[in-house]
């Protein structure tokens, strides 16, 4: 189960990054790649915490990738529909990813202590 949702999640992002942004967003452009990477970090970390490492991993080249994909469609499509390969996308997309990890592991330790603190108050 968890599989297909990823896996549905993905592809809903996948198209979602290859849509063009309406102008009235366009402003907000860099803010909702660092917000989104912030939550898809966040969450695929509580669904697989032990797999932080391959979540960074992936997550990273998920938005290079996006970026090369949506440059590559205004090649095939022969006009501008997204925006050229951006390296500020790609840099607010990996600080939205660490802030997302760092809050994942913010929490569990706080999860760890309190469990620790619960279990010596019961002893």
């Amino acid at each position: 189960m968890k599989a297909k949702s990823v896996a549905f999640l993905f592809v809903c992002s996948l198209i979602g990054f290859m849509v063009p942004l309406p102008r009235l967003f366009h402003h907000y452009d860099k803010v909702l790649h660092a917000l989104f990477y912030f939550a898809a970090a966040f969450i695929l970390n509580f669904i697989y915490p032990r797999r932080w490492h391959l979540i960074i991993s992936g997550l990273f080249l998920f938005g290079i990738m996006i970026e090369f994909l949506q440059e590559f469609s205004n090649k095939i499509v022969g006009k501008m529909i997204h925006g050229k390969f951006d390296i500020q996308d790609v840099k607010y997309n990996t600080i939205g990813l660490i802030i997302g990890t760092i809050c994942f592991f913010t929490i569990q330790f706080l999860i760890q202590m309190i469990s620790v603190k619960n279990k010596n108050v019961d002893a």
